[in-house]
């Protein structure tokens, strides 16, 4: 995926994510204390399942690219909900939109006019993490595995 954001970044002039930062983010905690966070996600039950990236799309309003699914699995959507609730039980306030699952791949783009062809990725998902952004780097604070 790091190969094809850099490639869309020639067509749109947007800055490509790099290749260690590329993630799907199921909530977005903000400034908070990871205790409370890895308590609640250490309660959330999942299944194992593959996130297929079949499209790539720019949203205009933030100047992004994305790739996701053409629909987000049942499964992805119940980890997503599950892990909101569990976060929400520990007063965590997250945002009130529907969950998208996308991948963010550009920033600060203008729309191009032709996308590459995406390639085909299926993303096996058997874990989530708990990940701390400390001055533009990440740092992942506590792995869950999905039974």
């Amino acid at each position: 995926m790091a190969d094809w954001a850099r490639a869309a970044a020639r067509e749109s002039g947007g800055k490509a994510t790099a290749e260690e930062k590329i993630h799907l983010t199921l909530a977005f905690l903000g400034e908070a204390k990871p205790e409370k966070a890895i308590a609640a996600a250490r309660r959330v039950n999942a299944s194992k399942f593959t996130l297929q990236l079949e499209q790539a799309v720019y949203w205009g309003h933030n100047r992004i690219v994305w790739a996701g699914p053409q629909d987000t699995p049942p499964e992805m959507l119940r980890l997503a909900e599950h892990l909101q609730m569990q976060l929400y039980l520990q007063e965590f306030i997250l945002e009130r939109r529907p969950f998208a699952a996308h991948i963010t791949l550009l920033r600060k783009a203008r729309e191009p006019a032709q996308l590459p062809e995406l390639p085909c990725v299926e993303w096996p998902v058997e874990e989530f993490l708990l990940v701390r952004s400390i001055s533009g780097r990440y740092e992942p604070l506590e792995r869950f595995p999905i039974a």
